[in-house]
């Protein structure tokens, strides 16, 4: 019977040119993601899905692991066309091995035998039109890591421009040079998970933070809206030591970069830690605040957070997009992206007018297993 290798080793095509360079006669070097794995010959990457083969490296293709429609707000996306649905897709295999995954039965499908995610045939055209038919606003590469399937996300997200759709990211943000100016012409929208402000705890995960503050500071260099997130874990990056650089490194990018602070629930293999309260999450919105960030959002515990579901002007504060949970009630950004009260352009990527909200909830088109498309 084959493995899941096996099934995914012919679904597969050959690596971009920008992502891949020979450093010897039997060994290439992958840009895909932070490691920059050096590659011999029959070897994977740390990815396990981007491999060499006879000195061509192989890479994930025509498949996903599986695609949902969910709120923007659900990615989260709090500043790019409030009541949007976006349509995700995600196909198999991460680059780090972080243990409180909620994605892990597509993220760790290549390291743990448990995760059961079988892959789906389909192209580029088909997922674009059934996103059309489900009327997103939105196309997302997430579940997995995007950076380490960046040649398949690239060739739907050119699909998806040419139907008048926005692109999206939701990534570790384990980045290079490389894979960020691959991809750049084709991602409207990033969002990075910034797990950590120390580098133990990266390598903790499988990786270092250093890759994730570099593609943190160029994507607000190069203009790709870009909104933070940091599930808050009690005991491993709630201090309010951490909390202050973490927060202090963001507002030195930006004061106006969107900072999600969500509340960590027990997953996968972490059950030791408590659940994180609203309290917590408060306490370190606070910790931010008090850095000069202008956009700070608590998630996953609506109703529980007093106002830190809203956004509100940075300039008058007045309520501009009132939310419970990913429900929108009510939106009052101008046309042109500004505060109606004092019109002050308020970051972010805006429609000329509200278009109401198809959905508050989550919900999968036809089945995970895209009888759909």
């Amino acid at each position: 019977m084959p493995t899941l290798a096996d099934v995914l080793d012919v679904r597969t095509a050959q690596a971009a040119p920008e992502l891949v360079e020979p450093i010897s006669n039997d060994r290439l070097r992958c840009y895909a993601c932070g490691h920059q794995c050096p590659i011999p010959d029959g070897a994977l990457g740390v990815c396990k899905v981007r491999f060499n083969r006879g000195g061509t490296l192989y890479v994930p293709w025509g498949y996903v692991g599986g695609v949902q429609c969910d709120p923007i707000e659900k990615k989260p996306f709090f500043h790019a066309h409030p009541g949007a649905l976006a349509y995700s897709f995600g196909m198999l295999g991460c680059d780090l091995h972080c243990a409180y995954c909620q994605n892990w039965v597509t993220s760790q499908a290549l390291r743990d035998p448990a995760a059961v995610a079988p892959p789906v045939d389909t192209q580029p055209a088909d997922i674009v039109r059934d996103a059309r038919r489900l009327r997103a606003r939105v196309v997302v590469s997430t579940y997995n890591e995007p950076l380490i399937t960046s040649e398949w996300a690239v060739a739907i997200f050119k699909e998806a421009r040419a139907a008048g759709l926005l692109t999206a990211y939701v990534s570790n943000g384990n980045g290079t040079p490389r894979v960020l100016d691959y991809i750049r012409p084709w991602v409207d929208l990033y969002k990075v998970d910034l797990k950590s402000f120390d580098d133990r705890h990266y390598r903790q995960l499988g990786g270092r933070i250093e890759p994730i503050l570099f593609t943190v500071r160029r994507l607000h260099e190069m203009g790709v809206w870009l909104e933070l997130v940091t599930l808050l874990i009690p005991g491993f990056n709630d201090s309010e030591e951490e909390l202050e650089r973490l927060t202090g490194f963001v507002a030195s990018v930006s004061p106006l970069i969107p900072w999600h602070v969500t509340a960590f629930h027990k997953d996968y293999r972490m059950s030791d830690p408590e659940n994180t309260t609203p309290e917590m999450l408060m306490r370190a919105a606070e910790i931010g605040r008090a850095n000069g960030l202008q956009y700070i959002y608590a998630g996953n515990l609506p109703g529980q957070v007093g106002d830190l579901e809203d956004t509100r002007c940075h300039s008058c504060r007045a309520l501009l997009v009132e939310r419970f949970g990913y429900f929108i009630r009510s939106y009052r950004i101008t046309a042109d992206g500004t505060c109606p009260h004092c019109r002050t352009s308020i970051p972010g990527r805006w429609g000329r007018a509200f278009e109401g909200q198809l959905t508050a909830f989550p919900f999968v088109p036809g089945t995970r297993r895209l009888r759909v498309i």
